[in-house]
């Protein structure tokens, strides 16, 4: 009897406990993240739909401010394009672009809430990222991927996310040319502006490529009724690489 007795117990606790765990707000369990306290489940912004981004009137972004090495870089970049010695950036042979550039592609994304995590779908190359809203921080030593390792907490109904671990094959800005080292850092600050419209302010850190911090801010307008498409990007592709590794088009239709 003793035995039973401890059994359902047991179970009646677990069932409290996880009972606990789905009413408690999203990306805690029992603790909230670093940085602000984050919304009930039913507080959340509602950010459903498809959101792409526009060119908005009115928003002004100030260049990159670069250190004098990575200055030299670009300048150089830029010399050998207008040569005619780079003619594309790889995401013309289907490589993807990587953060900050994956957010401002001319292609819809969708936002995913569940618990401990935001999930945002990016039609673009068929990218996604993970933001993780679980109180977890970021590895000591992560890998170094194309949209890096992300965590976020939410300032009333501002969703701040902190991403690091990005590899130096991406660009820091709108250019190829414009590079970052690995101590990039890249915080975002996304919340609505209105009924149907997104504002995400990104600021770039890198103490190694950027004399100051630097901020751009993007609109994104909002989509209900629109799904994501599927994005191959190698299929009906006419970019190809050179043996001398140049970026070239094939015009040539092949049945």
């Amino acid at each position: 009897m003793v035995a039973r007795n401890s059994v359902r117990i047991d179970l009646v606790i677990a069932r409290v406990a996880l009972a606990l765990v789905f009413t408690l707000p999203f990306g805690s369990a029992g603790a909230q993240t670093p940085g602000g306290a984050r919304p009930a489940a039913g507080e959340l912004p509602d950010w459903g739909g498809l959101w792409e981004v526009t060119f908005a009137p009115g928003i002004e972004n100030e260049p990159a401010a670069l250190t004098p090495e990575y200055a030299a870089q670009y300048d150089a970049y830029r010399a050998a394009q207008q040569r005619g010695e780079i003619e594309d950036s790889p995401s013309a042979n289907c490589v993807p672009n990587g953060m900050p550039g994956i957010m401002t592609q001319p292609y819809p994304i969708e936002f995913l809430f569940t618990p401990g995590k935001v999930t945002v779908l990016i039609e673009a190359y068929s990218q996604w990222r993970q933001i993780f809203t679980d109180g977890r921080r970021h590895p000591e030593d992560p890998d170094l991927t194309f949209n890096g390792h992300s965590i976020g907490h939410w300032e009333g109904e501002t969703l701040v996310v902190d991403t690091v671990g990005l590899t130096t094959d991406t660009a820091l800005g709108g250019s190829f040319g414009m590079r970052h080292s690995d101590e990039m850092r890249i915080v975002e600050r996304m919340r609505l502006v209105g009924p149907d419209t997104l504002e995400i302010a990104t600021t770039v850190h890198d103490p190694s490529a950027l004399t100051k911090p630097w901020t751009t801010t993007r609109v994104y307008g909002r989509h209900r009724d629109w799904n994501l498409a599927e994005y191959v990007c190698q299929q009906n592709n006419r970019n190809f690489v050179t043996e001398d590794g140049k970026a070239g088009i094939n015009l040539e239709h092949e049945e």
